[in-house]
């Protein structure tokens, strides 16, 4: 028996031990055709787990022999790894899309803990390496994702996937069985064309449309489970809801979770009204719809522009209150729960966050030919504070810097480390320092928009004379702009470290200044310490 080996090493690090994904990892937004500005199949992936590093990987499309087999393994290298049965032809990969513009993202749920398996079989990431290697379209994807968890196991938490191709966007929620049962249980929906949805870390799907096999898909017992397990009883009058059997919320998991997809959904559509009471974990509150139609279209900027939120403008904004300090840095370091007298508490959890391993957005469209219509819009950082840089389906090489580096070292030459140290800057003084961030990402994102039109019309007259001259021209492209978007990087890096050193503010108008704290907080301070910085009268103005 022939065993090769395949190792993908961008999203399993979700997993690293200590953490704790439920509560601090992924925010997903799924855009359908009919609500894109231009047609695009979109989904969005901010995958949000600190103390850990992020490769972009490239696996190239194969054919394999009969009875040949795959020893899949990821970034933390699991000591058993599964051994599946290779296909005949696998197809290209980069890092979360393939050479068909269908592109995979997820969210850890977590759900009942009870039906959680390290014994045996997949990984999340592993099954999504595996379905796009095997799978053109996202429908195909979702039952291959299915039958390999069936057929191998399941060996993780619950998940809940967004799976993208250039006609359909589906949301699917799995979970296994637990350490004696081989399998999962899962569901899927489409997003109805027109509308969006989003998921972050909660499991959303509830009532399933048993009779409508074109738009829902779901393991044969995903009913029959729950009753044989007591999750669900038939003679309650309730119809079956897939999240209350498989992972009832809790306050926590609706205040960090459900404010995001709230935020999401406030955005998109602020014509309707959705409420607060869900999200804030109120007992018996309405839910949020499932897919809801955005006022407007969206166009790739503003998914974005969605993935870069800190609740700003809402009651819940981030950047406001004692909790942002003096300059109003949005961040809450960890833990996320905490407690004083025994009360706990929980800060809120944003959608663009610290400690993001990376963030993409994508886009599948069918009106140009898979090389080009497909763009993974990638930052290895949290992208509030970093710019997109595109990478066409078409590229067949990764950026070195953007495949390297080492969590424990830091390192000029890893691109993860240049766009950490520039957003690492920016926290303890985020008002004075952010606004020469967002300039050089903008000025950034803005040239590469520029560009796009002129390389896709290239790229495109190329491909209708050469294919493989396309792709090469589109792999130069995006590596070239990864590389000089990353030393552009480096330079804000060195420039923001200087400006704004030892609490002072440099500048050729003004010289060197200090930063000063900003009056309302003096107050807030001065409130809990009204006598010990003030400085005695002595009917004079005392010198600093």
């Amino acid at each position: 028996m022939k065993i090769r080996i395949l190792v993908a090493s961008t999203v399993s690090f979700l997993l690293l031990p200590g953490l704790v994904p439920s509560a601090q990892a992924c925010t997903n937004v799924l855009v359908s055709k009919g609500a894109s500005a231009d047609g695009s199949v979109m989904i969005s992936y901010s995958a949000d787990s600190g103390g850990s590093l992020a490769h972009l990987f490239y696996l190239p499309a194969a054919d394999h022999e009969e009875g040949e087999w795959v020893e899949v393994n990821t970034w933390e290298r699991h000591p058993n790894p599964t051994k599946v049965r290779q296909v005949a032809h696998t197809y290209a990969v980069y890092n979360l899309m393939n050479e068909h513009q269908l592109t995979i993202g997820e969210t850890t749920n977590g759900g009942r803990e009870e039906l959680h398996n390290n014994k045996e079989g997949l990984l999340y990431s592993e099954l999504i390496t595996l379905a796009l290697q095997r799978s053109k379209t996202a429908r195909e994807a979702v039952l291959t994702m299915a039958a390999l968890a069936q057929e191998y196991g399941y060996r993780d938490e619950g998940e809940t996937f967004s799976v993208a191709d250039t006609q359909e966007v589906w949301m699917m929620d799995i979970i296994g069985k637990g350490p004696e049962v081989k399998g999962a249980i899962w569901v899927a929906a489409r997003v109805p064309d027109g509308y969006i949805s989003a998921h972050a870390n909660m499991c959303r799907i509830t009532t399933i449309e048993m009779d409508d096999p074109d738009n829902w898909l779901f393991s044969p017992d995903v009913v029959g489970f729950a009753v044989e397990r007591g999750y669900y009883d038939p003679s309650s009058g309730k119809p079956f809801s897939y999240r209350e059997a498989y992972h009832p919320p809790n306050p926590v998991s609706m205040r960090v979770c459900m404010t995001r997809v709230w935020s999401i959904y406030r955005r998109s559509a602020p014509s309707q009204v959705f409420g607060n009471d869900y999200h804030r974990g109120v007992e018996g509150a309405e839910d949020f719809p499932l897919f809801i139609k955005p006022d407007e279209k969206l166009s790739v900027r503003d998914v974005m522009g969605l993935m870069r939120d800190h609740f700003e403008g809402t009651p819940y904004d981030m950047t406001k209150g004692i909790d942002a300090g003096p300059f109003a840095c949005p961040y809450r370091w960890r833990d996320l729960t905490w407690k004083v007298d025994g009360v706990k508490y929980v800060w809120e959890r944003p959608i663009s966050t610290q400690q993001a391993g990376f963030v993409m957005v994508t886009q599948s469209r069918d009106w140009l030919p898979d090389p080009v219509g497909g763009v993974y819009w990638y930052t290895p950082d949290d992208c509030f504070t970093t710019p997109f840089t595109p990478f066409y389906a078409g590229t067949d090489r990764v950026p070195q810097a953007f495949a390297q580096g080492d969590i424990d070292r830091f390192s000029w030459e890893s691109a993860w480390w240049v766009y950490n140290i520039v957003s690492n800057l920016t926290y303890n003084t985020w008002s004075r320092i952010m606004p020469d961030v967002a300039a050089a990402q903008k000025e950034v994102e803005d040239a590469i928009f520029a560009m796009v039109p002129a390389v896709e019309e290239t790229a495109v007259k190329l491909f209708e004379k050469d294919p493989e001259l396309a792709k090469r021209f589109l792999t130069t492209y995006s590596v070239s702009t990864a590389e000089g978007t990353l030393e552009r990087w480096k330079e804000l890096g060195t420039f923001v470290l200087t400006k704004f050193n030892d609490g002072y503010v440099r500048t050729e108008e003004n010289g060197t200044e200090g930063v000063e704290y900003p009056e309302a907080w003096l107050r807030r301070l001065l409130e809990e310490n009204p006598d010990q910085f003030r400085v005695p009268d002595w009917g004079q103005d005392p010198e600093e």
